[in-house]
């Protein structure tokens, strides 16, 4: 399974994330924490993050970005 994309709905206390295969069909769905979420991406293979604009995605892009060769978006 090869991820191309991923989306994440940013909330409160919860994630929203859906990851894109290579033919734009959605291979996961997942609603995490924080924690989850950080941990969760730290396993996958590198890929565009498309994440909403406010105030927490600039701490979620500099968390998921800079550690990996992942762009987000």
């Amino acid at each position: 399974m090869k991820i191309r994309s991923i989306g994440i709905d940013l909330g409160k206390t919860t994630f929203h994330l859906v990851a894109l295969g290579e033919r734009g069909k959605t291979v996961i769905k997942k609603k995490l924490s924080r924690k989850q979420l950080l941990s969760f991406t730290a396993n996958l293979q590198p890929s565009l993050v498309g994440l909403e604009a406010c105030s927490g995605s600039h701490f979620l892009g500099r968390a998921l970005c800079p550690s990996r060769a992942t762009t987000c978006a």
